[in-house]
């Protein structure tokens, strides 16, 4: 029996993760086995748990690495192609390990123009930013605020908009404004400064045509800076309770097949040096749950990732 590290929950009642050893996840015909290389730390990695979960339970959700294995049915990827995957709330566990499993159409492939700590970091961020741009359905022209703005997602929001010619003002500390304003944001305020839904409406005077709320619970504090007729799009499902005002629109954000076409996309765009991955921090195996504990503060600059191989 083949032997991992990994890192576990080890029951369902208590959301502590810990570093185990355990067996291999064996794969199916439609998957392939990764030796994990890297993987991204996400904000709900420790509670992304499937409900057929057996434990302990490897966590996880989006990694890069090279193929060690394939299923029968995997005719277009070889051993030793370098991929990047996902691994979303699959029962036989996910990304927080040596090794994992990964079905043949989360792969995206992964040119030698990128590390794999930057593949690591694209697919759950990118995949966000990308379904909340088609829900804004904005245009050129357009205004939009994105609250959260220098975290993972919106770093890649911001640039996604302003290749568009969509006018982008963004909210977070004011250490990250010179950051936000690098990616192409024209109007950049400090949600700590109780002016700044007025600041916003200045720079937009009637206000932004949409807002994204990628932090919860500033759905409502975005409404505010929203112009009559507008939209709210939330990216965690709060603030869909909020009383309708001016006519304007609270929507979750959706999902969309032809999404992971886009992201693809996106990742030929950023080995390409088209669109800027920023990856605050690098973190060893063994610093993975400071990373988790660092992100789960909400207060990353990009993402951070953490390296599985030496």
């Amino acid at each position: 029996m083949s032997l991992m590290k990994a890192f576990v929950r080890t029951n369902a009642k208590t959301d502590e993760v810990e570093i185990a050893q355990v067996t291999l996840p064996e794969i199916s015909e439609e998957e392939v086995l990764v030796q994990v290389e890297a993987f991204g730390v996400g904000i709900h990695d420790r509670y992304f748990i499937p409900k057929d979960a057996h434990f302990p339970y490897v966590i996880g959700t989006e990694g890069a690495g090279k193929i060690a294995k394939l299923g029968s049915n995997v005719t277009n990827f070889s051993v030793g192609d370098r991929v990047i995957f996902t691994t979303n709330l699959q029962p036989k566990g996910g990304a927080w390990a040596e090794y994992a499993a990964a079905n043949k159409e989360t792969l995206i492939s992964m040119s030698d123009q990128l590390t794999y700590q930057q593949g690591a970091a694209i697919p759950v961020a990118g995949k966000t930013a990308l379904e909340s741009m088609r829900e804004l359905e904005l245009n050129a022209g357009d205004t939009l605020f994105v609250a959260g703005a220098s975290g993972a997602i919106g770093t890649y929001v911001i640039q996604l908009a302003t290749a568009l010619g969509i006018h982008v003002a963004g909210s977070a500390s004011s250490k990250n404004h010179e950051y936000m304003q690098s990616l192409g944001a024209e109007k950049t305020v400090d949600y700590h400064d109780p002016d700044w839904p007025q600041q916003i409406r200045d720079w937009a005077r009637d206000g932004v045509t949409a807002a994204l709320a990628i932090q919860p619970g500033t759905e409502k504090d975005s409404m505010q800076v929203v112009k009559d007729g507008g939209k709210v799009i939330t990216v965690s499902g709060y603030g869909l309770d909020l009383t309708s005002e001016r006519n304007i629109t609270v929507r979750q954000m959706g999902h969309h097949p032809e999404t992971q076409k886009k992201v693809k996309a996106l990742v030929k765009q950023i080995a390409a040096g088209d669109i800027q991955l920023v990856i605050e921090k690098e973190f060893s195996f063994e610093e993975a749950l400071e990373a988790l504990k660092k992100t789960e503060t909400r207060h990353a600059r990009g993402k951070l990732v953490v390296n599985v191989g030496e």
